[in-house]
């Protein structure tokens, strides 16, 4: 039983390591606008052209958490982090970046490959996968994500939003933005509903 354990957990823990490293270096906190550039070759698609109307929010669904992702704790950049329980009820307010053709094909610390087009993000602590409302503190604007990611691993920033989610917020060209996250459920969803 132990001799079967340990080949799972190096995998396990290399799947980590490969997540963490696609989110150890990101921030693209420059701005394109402004001279800062974005952070090493990372940066928009070559054509920004996207209909952002043709792609919908995240739908939040009971999922079963990811065999990958979710260990009770894990290392990155010398800190320790530890992946909370569940996602429910939770919410916090702090600095969004987002992460875009560097590492879009690359495999995400859940296992699946990171697409900058599709309504993602990475979050630190919350179980993956997680679904959170994000809005925009400077421009009101909402987008429901599917966490299924860790970072960011940058100071003061809380989530790393892929590309479209990113422009559907209006981060891009700031390159981060203040926002607040709200963890989104289909039961949470059917309520809200109800109430409007």
């Amino acid at each position: 039983m132990r001799g079967a354990w340990i080949p799972a957990t190096a995998v396990l823990a290399a799947l980590m390591l490969a997540g963490c490293a696609s989110t150890s270096g990101r921030s693209t906190g420059g701005s394109a606008g402004g001279g800062g550039g974005y952070y090493q070759n990372d940066g928009p698609p070559e054509n920004e052209r996207i209909d952002l109307d043709s792609i919908e929010d995240a739908v939040p669904r009971d999922e079963p958490k990811s065999k990958y992702g979710n260990p009770a704790s894990y290392e990155a950049l010398g800190k320790t982090y530890y992946v909370l329980e569940s996602a429910a009820g939770f919410s916090q307010t702090g600095r969004a970046s987002w992460y875009g053709r560097q590492f879009h094909g690359r495999r995400t610390s859940s296992g699946e490959d990171y697409n900058m087009f599709k309504m993602t993000a990475a979050h630190k602590r919350l179980p993956i996968p997680s679904y959170v409302r994000v809005t925009n503190l400077d421009n009101g604007k909402q987008a429901i994500v599917r966490v299924n990611d860790r970072g960011p691993f940058h100071d003061g920033r809380i989530i790393d939003l892929s590309y479209v989610a990113a422009r559907r917020l209006g981060v891009v060209r700031r390159g981060s933005a203040p926002v607040r996250i709200e963890t989104v459920t289909p039961a949470s969803l059917r309520a809200e509903r109800r109430a409007s």
